[in-house]
């Protein structure tokens, strides 16, 4: 993911989760907004709940690595997106993730 695709800084988080529009499991939530750009942008964040600084990052690189090979297979709506990660990520493995977000991203796209 490019560096110009990612949502960085604290007042586009806060005010893509103020937008109040979320998709909510077990694995993840997402919040997603409309966006002004003509691609999609995406936050990635990682409670300290979850682990040491090692292992979020490494949570942080996966999902970044499953919205790649997301983008891959089909096209996106022009949106920002905040995934947030649950605990229970740890606990599944990386093609269960994986699937949780397609569906829920599938799912951001349709609600407008």
């Amino acid at each position: 993911m490019k560096k110009i695709e990612r949502v960085k800084s604290q007042q586009d988080f806060q005010k893509i989760i103020s937008s109040n529009q979320r998709i909510n499991t077990d694995v993840y939530v997402i919040y997603f907004q409309k966006n002004d750009v003509d691609f999609p942008r995406y936050g990635i964040a990682a409670s300290k709940k979850l682990g040491n600084a090692v292992i979020r990052v490494k949570i942080r690189r996966q999902v970044r690595a499953m919205i790649h090979q997301i983008k891959k297979n089909r096209l996106i709506n022009k949106k920002d997106y905040i995934v947030i990660v649950k605990k229970t990520y740890l606990k599944n493995d990386y093609q269960t993730n994986l699937q949780v977000l397609d569906k829920m991203l599938k799912k951001a796209e349709e609600n407008e």
